[in-house]
């Protein structure tokens, strides 16, 4: 019996190949796309899920109650881990971790390595898996580090490197240390990254910090012990902050800031690091949203459903051809059960059809979608078994509800209306048109989503940033040598160069440079009873001058003074902190002998993402921190030349360090990586939704023309133009794109005005926007079926009536 199926299903397909290959199409299209984005959300939502521990794991955070609002931080001061694990109960390991960069040093080797100072702690609680050297306890010593496998291969080759000794330049002087343990490349799905691992002991802050509660510059992670939960465990922790904070806490009364819900001013947190990816702080909370990974989610569901869609319409649209089939079967004692085992059959083979080359499509485009997207996504993380079985399961199930009612449709028809090729088109008509208006209504949403994503995405591209990025080149100053030598080593080497207009530099970067980092520092403290907290950023004379950033008050540093050494410069937005009519009056202090004079005021710019609002800012001239960034602003003739120019004049100074050059531009334009990925993946998907729902159309054509075939010819007999009876056959499609609209626009409008919310600045919403996704979509399907309607209406009309 099975076989018979199987057999009349092929001859079925095969003697409507159009039909069948439209549908083919169309669902290899999207099980092609689907499995590519499945791919794609599998792998973002498995961050930090491969270590043994990981549901037990969390960074801790504090939440501050100021007068302005709340605010999450988390970086700890130094002595937090260890007064942590001994004053609360719950504690099972905990770590600190500080990111920074290692020049690290073997033989006549010199290479910059993404560092961590931790402790050892650390490779107990996350599974970063050692596969040479000391497995129970790596990083034993305080001279003790630990390598990746690429960074082991990078410095000794093939050699055994445990046992060896390194350097690694620290505070301006290279500090041996032994090689303890060699640990597998940290996964791509990892949050954190690093090459080389170093004792927390040997960061160049923990001397001066050790003992001091005010001082916060690190993360803290927290393994709790198997019966301790995190809400318990930050109920219990309020007695700890109550006492380290408790000068922090009379200042935060003293300002005026309001308690929380549970009368606390500062309250510790716990994230489980199975949310780092997701979690933002910028509006005073903590805040997980997997929102950009349930949109791709939503858009897989919904490519799949109008694929479905299509195939139910094209279903319909060819079920009018098999009617007398249908009637011979039940005349010959075929029962309803059999005539939907034969449509299943039928759907099955299709859907294994179109999902084996959906399969082939993915693994031919993966690789232009990982370009595209930016992600290292791979098909292994589908071949879980629980998951292939689920997409059987999946496939089985879509197969059944869409042959469902076809042969619901047909299997109620007695014998004799299916012998004269009869069926009641009245209910049929109204499920098809509503599978319409769904359709077009899911395309416009994505084509107005898609409009607004980008608008927003240039608007933050085009927005005056506050400072010249077009024409200023920052890069890392990773070398050996003293960062404020370096400096004046590249003006004296491009001093001739007349396309160097001005070069200097800074701790911190604009936008992400190819290095890829991207922080900043936090400066606190009491300013005439009230306290203050402003970023700080320490920079070289000539700062201002090459980024192009305006002066409202005062002036820049000046190297022939030697006063300036203890003065600074602050934005608008600190300027206002010290509530003073003239900033410029204002002393700021350092300690108890020691006072920073403001000498100027510059007008506010972005100094962080874009997403940010602008915070306050504090400029020093401090060279006992180094400068971690030159800036060289160029003149807009000959750039890829002047590039060349400063890559030689760095490579003469570090001749062994990697000059990781790019313009501020292109520094923002990284900033922005994750919303371009979104809008790619949205615009993606509407053109995949567009399509489909554009083959779903051309085959409801061919059905809506063939079932008025004689009503065309008389209309033609009785003088109807072909303008006349193309109009007559598109206006209703046009009416279901046009209550598609109608539906689909306020839900657009209410998504786009809840997502904008999430930016400070943001462009204004118009109407527009939506208006033009209609007509794109009205175009489209007008120019889906123009080219049936009009065949139909110029056909011969005396064949037109033979048809019945």
């Amino acid at each position: 019996m099975l076989r018979n199926y199987i057999k009349i299903a092929f001859r079925n397909l095969w003697n409507e190949r159009s039909f069948s290959i439209l549908n083919i199409i169309g669902l290899t299209t999207a099980f092609g796309v689907t499995i590519l984005l499945t791919m794609y959300s599998i792998y973002q939502l498995s961050f930090d899920k491969f270590h043994e521990n990981a549901n037990n794991l969390y960074q801790a955070n504090i939440t501050w109650q100021t007068p302005g609002g709340s605010e999450v931080g988390t970086s700890q001061p130094t002595p937090f881990a260890a007064a942590l694990k001994s004053e609360v109960p719950g504690v099972d390991k905990i770590t600190r971790v500080l990111e920074e960069n290692a020049l690290t040093f073997y033989q006549d080797k010199e290479i910059a390595l993404d560092a961590i100072y931790t402790d050892s702690d650390f490779f107990k609680m996350f599974s970063f898996p050692v596969i040479n050297g000391n497995q129970n306890n790596p990083m034993e010593g305080q001279s003790s580090v630990v390598i990746s496998q690429t960074s082991s291969e990078k410095l000794f080759g093939q050699e055994n490197p445990v046992g060896k000794t390194v350097t690694i330049l620290i505070s301006g002087t290279q500090e041996p240390f032994t090689i303890d343990a060699v640990i597998s490349d940290v996964p791509d799905a990892s949050s954190l990254n690093f090459d080389i691992a170093i004792p927390f002991e040997n960061n160049p802050e923990y001397e001066a910090t050790k003992e001091r509660w005010g001082a916060q510059y690190h993360q803290v992670y927290v393994q709790l012990e198997s019966q301790m939960s995190p809400r318990l465990f930050e109920k219990n922790s309020r007695d700890f902050t109550n006492l380290h904070y408790e000068g922090s806490i009379k200042n935060l009364k003293r300002d005026g800031a309001q308690p929380n819900a549970s009368g606390e001013y500062l309250q510790l947190g716990l994230l489980p690091i199975t949310d780092l990816r997701f979690v933002s702080f910028d509006e005073g909370f903590v805040k997980v949203s997997r929102m950009k990974v349930n949109i791709i989610i939503l858009i897989i569901v919904l490519i799949i459903f109008i694929a479905c869609v299509n195939y139910v319409n094209m279903s319909i649209a060819k079920s009018s051809k098999r009617l007398r089939e249908i009637g011979v079967r039940k005349t010959l004692g075929a029962h309803k059960r059999q005539l939907f085992l034969q449509f299943w059959t039928e759907s099955l083979l299709i859907f294994i059809i179109s999902i084996s080359l959906g399969s082939l499509l993915g693994f031919l485009l993966v690789d232009s979608f990982q370009t595209l997207f930016r992600t290292s996504a791979t098909f292994g993380v589908l071949l879980s078994p629980t998951l292939i079985i689920s997409s059987l399961l999946f496939v089985l199930l879509i197969s059944l509800l869409v042959a469902s009612y076809p042969s619901f449709l047909l299997n109620r028809l007695n014998a004799v209306q299916s012998l004269k090729g009869k069926m009641d088109k009245a209910g049929s008509n109204r499920f098809q048109d509503a599978l319409i208006v769904v359709q077009f209504g899911i395309a416009i949403l994505l084509i107005g989503g898609t409009l607004v994503l980008n608008k927003q995405l240039d608007y933050m591209q085009n927005k005056d940033l506050g400072y010249n990025k077009e024409q200023v080149v920052s890069f890392p100053l990773n070398g050996k040598k003293n960062s404020y030598d370096v400096v004046k080593l590249l003006r004296e080497e491009l001093s001739d160069n007349q396309n160097v207009l001005s070069i200097s530099g800074a701790d911190n970067n604009l936008g992400r440079g190819r290095d890829g980092s991207q922080y900043t520092g936090v400066w606190g403290f009491d300013y005439k009873g009230k306290n203050i907290k402003t970023n700080v950023l320490n920079v070289d004379y000539d700062y201002t001058v090459t980024l192009g950033i305006e002066f409202l008050q005062g002036r820049t540093f000046d190297s022939s003074r030697k006063s300036d050494a203890l003065s600074v410069i602050v934005n608008e937005s600190m300027a206002k902190q010290l509530d003073k009519e003239n900033p410029l009056v204002s002393t700021l202090p350092a300690s108890d002998s020691t006072r920073y004079q403001v000498i100027g005021v510059i007008k506010d710019y972005h100094f962080q993402n874009i997403s940010k609002t602008i915070e306050p800012l504090t400029m020093f001239l401090d060279d006992n921190n180094p400068l971690l960034y030159a800036f060289v602003k160029v003149s807009s003739a000959n750039m890829a030349e002047t590039m060349d120019a400063i890559e030689k004049a760095y490579k003469n100074i570090e001749p062994n360090a990697n000059f990781l050059g790019s313009f501020l531009d292109e520094n923002v334009d990284r900033t922005f990586r994750r919303e371009k990925n979104m809008a790619n993946l949205i615009t993606s998907g509407s053109i995949i939704a567009i399509v489909l729902s554009c083959i779903g159309l051309f085959a409801m054509s061919i059905f809506i023309t063939a079932q008025r075939t004689k009503e065309i010819g008389i209309r033609k007999v009785v003088g109807a133009s072909v303008s006349a009876i193309t109009v007559l056959l598109t206006k209703d499609f046009i009416k279901l794109v046009g209550i598609a609209f109608l539906i689909a626009t306020p839900l657009a409008w209410w998504a786009a005005s809840e997502w904008l919310q999430s930016y400070p600045y943001r462009m204004e919403l118009n109407f527009w926007i939506f208006l033009a996704a209609g007509v794109l979509a009205l175009a489209i399907a007008i120019l889906t079926i123009s080219q049936r309607t009009i065949s139909a209406a110029i056909a011969n009309p005396v064949k037109s009536l033979r048809t019945e």
